[in-house]
């Protein structure tokens, strides 16, 4: 089964315009060329990074994180990322806000913004949150990831590791497999990979992936992706791919009815010892994290070399200084 990636905003594209503010809210309205600046850029950051070394870049801005949906990862490394950049950095803790007391997401920001801030970094557990913010605030506001809708920072990282591990990506065969329906990651990373050219492959039990799916391209980039819904088939695609992208199984979805046991899950589905040593040992492995072992993937898999899962940790650092380099000095 297979079908097109037509790729219409669902959004208006505020994205990177000339002569507006740089929000980055999707992967969407990136051009290539801008793609092509933040993987260079993210080359130089990671140089500062390795070696902890702080630069000026943006001393003297405030960065301030409000996150309404729990995160480590990347909460943390957007944080790690401003403070190697010498910016000042402001994390908003929701449960001792005033919204507790009422006061309204728009209120809150612009009370924020009022005190004083040169760039917004927010996670939401509503889709289109961030877009709402982007239209009411003066400065540049990043999606740290919003529902199921997009996680751009997670892809352009994803993306680096990918080119620094396995070189371009075009003509890659990239599998990706797991909960696509409630993935941002995922939406956002075959959203950017198809652009790239790499040839995807989804994954999934039916009852995990999307009924429909509406990204945004231009007609000259329209690709086909791979939809399979039987483990039988994804595991002859494993053994014919250069890369797995394995996705978070988030166990709220047994209470939804998307899924009847976690390791009947895993049996089908999961990438375990037997399956990778006889069927692809040489593949590269990455996943967004948080691993569920032993479920998306057993542990002993985790520490081998052609698992890029640590890279992936740790490039998220260099892409966000990147990245936050671009919203708020471009």
């Amino acid at each position: 089964m297979t079908y097109d990636m037509n790729l219409p905003s669902n959004h208006s594209n505020i994205d990177f315009q000339e002569g507006k503010l740089n929000h980055l809210l999707d992967v969407d309205s990136l051009s290539l060329n801008s793609i092509e600046n933040l993987i260079q850029s993210t080359d130089l950051a990671k140089k500062n990074f390795v070696s902890k070394t702080k630069i000026p870049t943006l001393k003297g801005k405030t960065i301030v994180n409000i996150f309404f949906e729990n995160s480590t990862r990347t909460r943390v490394s957007f944080e790690q990322a401003g403070k190697l950049l010498s910016a000042d950095f402001i994390n908003v803790n929701i449960p001792s806000s005033s919204m507790t007391k009422g006061e309204s997401i728009l209120n809150t920001i612009k009370t924020i913004q009022s005190i004083g801030m040169d760039c917004l970094i927010v996670r939401h557990h509503h889709s289109g949150v961030p877009y709402l913010i982007a239209r009411n605030v003066n400065v540049p506001v990043i999606n740290a990831g919003d529902s199921m809708h997009a996680h751009p920072t997670q892809s352009l990282t994803d993306i680096y590791t990918i080119r620094t591990e396995l070189g371009e990506i075009k003509n890659k065969k990239i599998l990706i497999i797991g909960d696509v329906k409630h993935s941002r990651v995922a939406r956002s990373n075959i959203n950017l990979l198809v652009r790239l050219g790499a040839n995807i492959t989804v994954a999934a039990p039916t009852t995990l992936l999307p009924d429909s799916w509406v990204v945004q391209n231009n007609t000259r980039n329209l690709k086909r992706v791979k939809i399979i819904s039987h483990y039988l088939k994804m595991e002859s695609k494993l053994a014919k791919s250069d890369l797995v992208m394995l996705l978070r199984i988030q166990k709220e979805r047994l209470d939804q009815g998307c899924l009847p046991d976690l390791d009947e899950y895993s049996k089908l589905w999961g990438l375990s010892k037997s399956r990778f040593y006889n069927l692809c040992p040489k593949i590269y492995i990455m996943h967004p994290g948080p691993v569920n072992e032993g479920v998306e993937i057993d542990s002993e898999i985790l520490s081998l070399n052609n698992s890029l899962i640590d890279q992936q940790v740790e490039n998220g650092v260099p892409m966000r200084m990147s990245v936050l380099e671009f919203c708020i000095l471009k």
